[in-house]
């Protein structure tokens, strides 16, 4: 039983440390979890920070992109107002050059005013002075206009100012004569740098950008400027071809063509005119902040997983220690208690015959007599003795004399059948049998059992008259009341007499003792 119970112990001892270490990966696991979690909800808090803030950007800028080319339109439909009351032949018209330049200086996005006839000559502008035989009937606005009947405003891709020299901006309208037909072109020229000037002032990261685009894709300015991207055609990206078309304000996230940088794009379209106006910033930038705070906060995650795991793993190293120390303990006192219990029945035990002892007797005799006064039943005592034992020692040595008693003793060892008998060697070649709760006719019975099964055994004894081991048997029993209670002494003393008489009737027999009652 004690190597069952160590095996007991130690996988509860492993089983308690493994829940320790469990315990251990699981709040590490949690806090790693958690930090990964908040990481993530904040990445994504600054992702729709960064979409929100470019949201507002492009619409502040879109709203300021309508502002300034509806003043110039205005100075358009002004000036086409004062042409048309005129007459575009008339000598008057020359005569507004200093009236536009005024016009022009007061608005501070344009680079000039500018009339046409209907053959592309310049008539009069704003600068008050025009390149020799200046015609730009080649100019794709003129062309236009001069072609279509459209009396809107239209807003061309850049040019490159034929009097400052200048990136420009068309902004044109028709001219018709009284009669309806093409009289020429009014043209106001916004300058570029007012645009990108402006665009340059606002933070959108070193990766990000702001652009100015017509509603049919083509890139009028872009901040950082490079004249490479003017006039770029974009009319094939998913914003012109899939977004535009549906919303007019939104936002896409997309690797750009021109640089291959990954960014969030916000855009506004203008609800008068056929502009656009983008503000992107590089997913790179928008998270920059993100990744530094994550950094140092993983770090100081990590160092703290670091030291539950470090103290976790010494703290369960501890009571690793401990337990192994409990159960060292509890071998040491189930080792312990199972010599205690050895020493118990060695003390109880007779050596030779494995019968218990004389002592044990004593003790177990007085519980049983007391239970049986306390009850009333009977209490009945077999005492046996091996004839001509002494004769066999001397024949046969003392070690056939010793294991002529060792079967002697097994004989009775197999006839104590009941929990509370009992079978004892009571000294020397004497051995006894007690029996609770047997009357005189029980025991007789076991007596006689016993007799017969030592004979049985054959044991070759040439001083014995039957020429085998025989035993001679007292059998008493006494039946303890509330008036008579016999001397617990008389149980023994009167088998040991009813022995005798076994002796001397002839050996190998039982006798039974008469029945003796002494007055309470």
């Amino acid at each position: 039983m004690q190597p069952a119970l160590a095996n007991d112990e130690e996988k509860a001892s492993q089983s308690v440390s493994r829940r320790a270490k469990l315990f251990v990966v699981l709040v590490c696991v949690a806090i790693a979890a958690s930090h990964v979690w908040q990481s993530w909800a904040a990445r994504q808090s600054d992702l729709v920070n960064t979409r929100t803030y470019t949201d507002n950007m492009a619409r502040a800028l879109a709203q300021h992109a309508s502002d300034a080319f509806q003043s110039a339109d205005g100075l358009l439909l002004d000036v086409g107002d004062r042409i048309n009351t005129l007459g575009m032949g008339s000598p008057l018209i020359a005569e507004m050059a200093p009236l536009l330049h005024r016009l022009a200086e007061e608005i501070p996005q344009l680079d000039g005013l500018l009339v046409y006839d209907e053959l592309g000559g310049w008539v009069v502008n704003s600068s008050g002075k025009a390149p020799e035989d200046a015609n730009n009937s080649d100019r794709p606005y003129f062309i236009y206009h001069r072609d279509h009947l459209d009396m809107a405003p239209l807003i061309g891709p850049v040019l490159r100012s034929r009097t400052t020299g200048n990136w420009i901006i068309p902004m044109s309208r028709r001219l018709n004569h009284r009669d309806g037909s093409f009289a020429g072109v009014v043209l106001a020229t916004m300058d570029l740098k007012y645009f990108t000037s402006l665009y340059s002032t606002f933070n959108v990261g070193p990766s990000g950008s702001i652009g100015l685009l017509l509603t049919k894709g083509t890139l009028l300015t872009r901040q950082p400027f490079e004249e490479k991207y003017i006039n770029r055609d974009f009319s094939d990206s998913p914003l012109f071809r899939e977004l535009l078309p549906v919303k007019p304000v939104g936002n896409i996230d997309t690797v750009s063509r021109l640089d291959g940088v990954q960014r969030l794009i916000s855009y506004h379209r203008l609800q008068k005119y056929p502009l656009l106006v983008s503000v992107a910033m590089s997913q790179e930038d928008a998270l920059a902040d993100w990744r530094q705070e994550t950094l140092v906060y993983s770090a100081g995650v990590l160092l703290l997983l670091l030291m539950i795991s470090a103290f976790g793993w010494r703290l369960i190293g501890q009571i690793e220690l401990r337990l192994r120390a409990e159960m060292k303990a509890v071998r040491a006192m189930n080792e312990l208690q199972e010599v205690n219990r050895t020493l118990e029945m060695l003390a109880h035990q007779d050596g030779l015959t494995g019968l218990s002892n004389r002592r044990h007797f004593d003790e177990v005799l007085e519980k049983e007599y007391r239970r049986s006064t306390r009850g009333g039943g009977p209490l009945s005592l077999v005492l046996i003795d091996v004839d001509f034992f002494k004769q066999y020692n001397d024949i046969y040595g003392h070690q056939a004399g010793d294991e002529c008693l060792r079967q002697v003793g097994r004989v009775l060892k197999d006839l104590q059948r009941r929990p509370a008998d009992l079978a004892v060697r009571y000294g020397g070649e004497e051995m006894l049998m007690l029996l609770p709760s047997t009357d005189a006719v029980g025991a007789a019975q076991m007596a006689e059992k016993i007799r017969a099964g030592i004979q049985a055994l054959g044991i070759v004894h040439k001083a014995s008259a039957t020429g085998v081991v025989t035993v001679s048997a007292g059998v008493n029993s006494i039946l303890p009341d509330q008036k008579h209670v016999p001397p617990i002494k008389e149980l023994v003393g009167q088998a040991d007499a009813a022995l005798y008489e076994a002796k001397r009737g002839g050996r190998n027999q039982v006798r039974i003792a008469e029945p003796v009652r002494s007055a309470a």
